[in-house]
């Protein structure tokens, strides 16, 4: 089969052909049809989790993917061959990911059935991004009429985030520019702040002189300065941080709840997601399909861009 794998860490992505693996007990051999492409998937390969997990090079890049079962392996029973499937696929010990023809997945992991209405490009752009975004925002136990600030909204998940907090009866401040303000509006966002014109703190303390009640912090980086952002909630408000950046035991002598947030996929929230996207109740921008064989490229580029919607590599 083709992949796209890196030989260790640091190295380039390179195009190559592998053995299609074989699906073990349990497990299940899906043929992929669209591949998410996420930051992380290149910051695995950088050595981001090579002190807490084992990684098998030459590693396959990539997690998210949605495509159809083609084998199984002795005891699986949740699904068939022919099953349309989607989630996470990264199997970093076994040097598994999603940027390939074919890929392996635990019948009791990261994955689930999608609709027949839901296209594979739409379903492999949702995991990862998705995911975080609906946890992230019932982790901010919002309530009708709270107002939210999502810092750096424009992405994959901000955009997702916008529509969750909407759904919520949330009133929604999001960041971005002139060119994506429509956008966002349109996903639900009450006010987009464009925060090339000062810093967002700035504009959204002018704006809301009282305070609001939530932050979902998609943007500032682990040991980053958060205080801005905590500076703007109300006593009982919540700070949420995608990349661990908050200080949760000083947020607390505050009186505001800081939360370092990771995803943790799950079968039902998979279902749930992949029927909301099935019936355009959630609405992700793919902003390009690219050829596997193209993957290492993209990846290059990608990782000096800033996405305003999903890319998706079609094998």
């Amino acid at each position: 089969m083709k992949a796209v794998v890196v030989t260790d860490f640091g190295t380039e992505p390179e195009f190559v052909d592998l053995p299609t693996p074989e699906p073990g007990a349990g497990e299940v051999l899906v043929r992929i049809h669209a591949a998410g492409v996420n930051p992380f998937d290149w910051k695995v390969t950088d050595g981001a989790l090579k002190d807490s997990v084992t990684h098998d090079f030459p590693l396959v890049m990539g997690s998210d993917a949605a495509g159809v079962v083609e084998r199984t392996g002795p005891g699986v029973t949740r699904f068939r061959p022919g099953d349309r499937v989607y989630g996470q696929f990264m199997r970093l010990p076994q040097g598994q990911g999603s940027y390939a023809e074919y890929t392996v997945a635990e019948q009791d992991g990261k994955i689930a059935h999608i609709p027949q209405a839901l296209p594979f490009t739409l379903a492999a752009a949702l995991p990862t991004a998705s995911v975080t975004a609906y946890q992230a925002v019932q982790a901010t136990r919002l309530e009708r009429g709270h107002t939210l600030l999502i810092n750096g909204a424009s992405g994959g998940v901000g955009q997702s985030a916008i529509q969750f907090a909407a759904r919520f009866g949330a009133r929604v401040l999001a960041t971005g520019t002139p060119e994506v303000a429509d956008h966002l509006g349109d996903l639900g966002a009450h006010t987009v702040i464009d925060f090339t014109q000062g810093p967002t703190h700035e504009q959204v303390a002018a704006a809301h002189p009282d305070g609001i009640d939530a932050v979902l912090d998609l943007v500032t980086p682990t040991g980053g300065d958060i205080s801005p952002m905590a500076g703007l909630l109300r006593p009982g408000g919540t700070l949420i941080s995608t990349n661990h950046a908050t200080h949760p035991d000083a947020l607390a002598a505050r009186g505001i709840r800081g939360v370092n947030f990771s995803n943790s996929p799950t079968v039902e929230t998979l279902t749930t997601l992949a029927e909301l996207a099935a019936i355009g109740e959630l609405r992700v921008r793919i902003d390009a399909e690219v050829p596997l064989a193209d993957a290492p490229a993209l990846i290059a580029k990608a990782r000096a861009g800033h996405a305003t919607g999903k890319t998706v590599i079609v094998p």
